[in-house]
């Protein structure tokens, strides 16, 4: 079996995603821009079981997958699934001394992520997450046409 393509190309994926978040978040680094999707990725995994997280995690790139699990206690309790608000709040947290996370966060990390992943994979784990999961994923004002993966 071949290597899988994420692995073959992590860079090229990793450098597409993070320029994809950056640019909709109009931050001016990719330190920023780790930043803010470093806050949203845990915002979202604090919601989940072990299990539905590491299912999640599945469909990432590479490199996205490994900034979803990392600093992780599985211990840590899953807490309620909350608002917009809430996981916006708990993003804009992180880190908050060198924090830049704008208000539109989500639906930025969201746009980045599924020009990031085939849709029938991420759609397909969604559907079997808690149903704030799909809420949390959305990407309202965006043509369809401009979602999917970029490198292929």
């Amino acid at each position: 079996m071949p290597m899988p393509w994420t692995y073959q190309q992590a860079t090229r994926e990793w450098q597409a995603f993070l320029a994809d978040a950056r640019d909709a978040m109009n931050l001016g680094s990719d330190n920023a821009a780790f930043t803010a999707v470093e806050g949203v990725f845990r915002a979202f995994r604090r919601r989940l079981s072990v299990q539905q997280a590491l299912d999640f995690a599945d469909v990432l790139p590479a490199v996205p997958r490994a900034l979803f699990v990392a600093h992780w206690r599985i211990s840590d309790q899953v807490v309620p699934p909350g608002t917009r608000a809430d996981w916006t709040a708990e993003a804009r947290a992180l880190r908050p001394d060198h924090n830049q996370t704008p208000d539109n966060c989500l639906i930025a990390t969201a746009f980045a992520l599924r020009r990031a992943v085939l849709r029938d994979d991420l759609e397909r784990v969604l559907a079997t997450l808690p149903p704030f999961a799909a809420d949390f994923w959305a990407v309202p004002g965006h043509d369809p046409a401009s979602l999917g993966p970029r490198i292929v």
